[in-house]
């Protein structure tokens, strides 16, 4: 099997305005902080962002764009926060604002404070009663998995930095710890001051005991030996290139970004049209996801984690390994941010680049004239993976020959552990595991992208397109019609999928004419699955409204680049996508923004244990009418040792 590699960086010069940071621009953005005086032994760089510049100075081709950094400051000592944007260009501070914590939200909680938070907790007094009123008598064997406090309005916990701690036990360094969990038992820390500020001890429920330590070769059943290698083999090389950050694939150009919040992140994706390259999608990302539970009780009401606003997802991303993460000609690049001092970090292969084979194309054979045509279908992939906490998720946009975009998120990893004393709260809460009370919660894996339209041009307008039947009368007397409805959405706000009715959405440039004489356009595809499940009013529905519905539209703000707010760590509610949109902005005819929300709701199965085998969820975007005619054409006929092509026979590859 072939699998050469390479890797790439970005470059350390910007020749675009939408190129990456360079470990020296990040270098460079740290020292005019630090010459400011904005910088203590105690500070920490929680975020570190490019300012991308405004979509029309970029169109328009604007040079000379000042090069700016957003920078996120935690004051570890007295618990401020400070937001501070810096000009590379002419290295200096243009403004520093202290964040008002109680409105604006906190900052993502950093690797620093996850990892200190364990040892503060183990050191608590009270805590450390209760454990040991469990019957557990070495402290160092319980494992505090210390997650986002959420926002409740709970006395004494406003404007705190919190996080709230979850216990398990490892009995020994390769004991699988999600397996134990000790229950009944919540820490409330205060990350700025160290102090655990309440403990939530309820009912003492036995810790399970069986070891689940799925990554031991020892605990394994035998490997099965049926399986023959599969040999993914490009001979001639890849058919795409990447110079720099920009993509180049068959007739698809897209320029590759990382953000230290959203994660890979594709610019100006467009498609090369008889020799014009005509944009569709001007940025398109995952801006947020959040995991909402469902068991209600004490010791679980609060557990809901938005894991970009609150973790960070590009910082959160996985070196990736050929032969294990990424299979065949792979090209790789790396992540170039700057850790919690500020200073660059290289997460080598953070994004994985390759082209994979789709089935088929197109096929026909025709009773006529004879002829058996097909053609092999084929995507670009471009992906990413994250691992926060215990689950593990694969974001994979794929481009393919005939125009159609999709995005799939593939959720793995460990699902969350309880143990339950009460068999009836155990069932209904959890799906059951064994005999000895573990218990899977609900829950739900909600995500929401971010989709900066430009499809022939930045001013465009949705229709939402569903179909109708017709009753019998005398324009259908045998009662066979059906048609379509279209309706032009000309207000932000929010719609609902209906897979009874087939609705989509079809994003058209109202000025753009195909030849058939209707506006150009790509159509929307989303899932129709279950929204946000928590209560209309409740913390979680308020702060991650973004699930409340299918598909969001708004006209484009560059400052709304977040559906739960800038900073959604302890953030009431303020600044989100349901707020954006009761300005009623225009969105016919305008630069808008669609926002696909959808969403996995989880009643864990017992083949999710130990750990779960992947599941997938994600949205496509088709052309529609954006062609004049089927785009891959002019795709060759297969030709490989396999599968040999005979003009006038059938070619059958699956």
């Amino acid at each position: 099997m072939t699998t050469t590699t390479s890797t790439t960086s970005p470059t350390s010069t910007a020749s675009h305005p939408l190129d990456r940071l360079t470990g020296e621009e990040i270098e460079l953005s740290r020292a005019i902080i630090v010459d400011a005086g904005h910088v203590s032994e105690q500070t920490l760089f929680a975020l570190v962002s490019l300012v991308e510049p405004h979509k029309r100075d970029v169109i328009n081709g604007a040079t000379n764009l000042d090069r700016r950094v957003r920078s996120l400051l935690v004051e570890r000592g007295s618990g401020e926060q400070t937001e501070i944007l810096v000009s590379l260009t002419e290295r200096k501070v243009l403004f520093a604002r202290v964040l008002d914590v109680a409105n604006d939200g906190q900052a993502p909680i950093t690797m620093t404070e996850y990892e200190s938070a364990e040892q503060m907790i183990r050191s608590d007094a009270t805590f450390r009663a209760a454990v040991e009123a469990r019957g557990i008598t070495d402290i160092e064997t319980v494992r505090i998995c210390a997650l986002s406090a959420g926002r409740f309005d709970i006395p004494g916990e406003e404007g705190r930095r919190l996080v709230r701690g979850s216990s398990f036990i490892q009995s020994d360094p390769q004991d699988n710890a999600w397996a134990h969990p000790l229950e009944g038992l919540v820490a409330y820390l205060d990350l700025n001051t160290g102090e655990v500020i309440d403990v939530i001890d309820t009912d003492i429920v036995p810790v399970p005991k069986e070891r689940f330590d799925y990554h031991l070769d020892s605990w394994l059943p035998e490997p099965r030996t049926t399986q023959k290698p599969i040999e993914i083999s490009q001979p001639e090389g890849v058919s795409f290139s990447l110079d720099g950050d920009v993509l180049m694939w068959e007739k698809w150009q897209v320029r590759l970004g990382f953000d230290p919040v959203e994660g890979l992140v594709l610019h100006q994706i467009g498609f090369d049209d008889n020799g014009e390259q005509r944009p569709i999608v001007y940025r398109a990302s995952v801006a947020e996801m959040v995991v909402p539970y469902g068991d209600p009780s004490p010791v679980r009401f609060w557990q809901n984690y938005f894991d970009a606003g609150e973790y960070s997802m590009g910082k959160s991303a996985n070196s990736l390994e050929l032969g294990c993460d990424c299979l065949g000609e792979i090209q790789y690049s790396d992540a170039v941010l700057a850790d919690e001092q500020g200073h660059a970090h290289t997460i080598k292969n953070a994004i994985c680049i390759h082209e994979e084979d789709a089935g088929i194309l197109f096929k026909h054979t025709d009773e006529f004239t004879g002829a058996a045509d097909v053609r092999r279908n084929r995507r670009i992939v471009i992906s990413f993976f994250i691992t926060v906490g215990n689950y593990d998720y694969g974001f994979y946009w794929y481009l393919y020959l005939d125009g159609t975009i999709e995005l799939e998120c593939k959720a793995t990893g460990i699902v969350y552990t309880a143990a339950y004393g009460d068999e009836s709260q155990r069932q209904r809460w959890s799906s059951p595991l064994g005999d000895e009370g573990l218990g899977m919660p609900f829950h739900q894996h909600m995500f929401c992208a971010r989709l900066d339209m430009q499809v022939d041009g930045i001013e465009n307008a949705v229709d939402e397109q569903e179909v109708v039947r017709v009753p019998f009368g005398d324009d259908n007397p045998y009662g066979n019609a059906f048609t379509r409805k279209q309706t032009r959405l000309t207000e932000e706000g929010g719609r609902l999928a209906n897979g009874e009715v087939g609705r989509v959405w079809h994003v058209i440039n109202p000025e753009k004419q195909n030849r058939h004489g209707f506006p150009v356009g790509y159509q929307l595809h989303m899932p129709d699955e279950p929204t946000m499940m928590a209560a209309e009013g409740s913390s979680i529905s308020k702060r991650a409204g973004f699930g409340s519905k299918h598909v969001w539209l708004t006209q484009f703000d560059e400052n709304e680049r977040f559906p739960s707010g800038t900073y959604p760590n302890q953030n009431p509610g303020q600044g989100t996508i349901t707020q954006w949109v009761e300005q009623q902005r225009p969105v016919d005819g305008d630069d808008i923004v669609l926002w696909p929300s959808f969403a996995m709701t989880h009643f864990p199965r017992p083949e999710d244990w130990p750990i779960m085998p992947v599941d997938r969820l994600g949205f496509s975007m088709k052309p529609y009418g954006f062609f004049d005619q089927n785009p891959a054409l002019d795709v060759p006929r297969p030709k490989s040792g396999h599968c040999a092509y005979e003009s006038g026979s059938s070619c059958e590859c699956g």
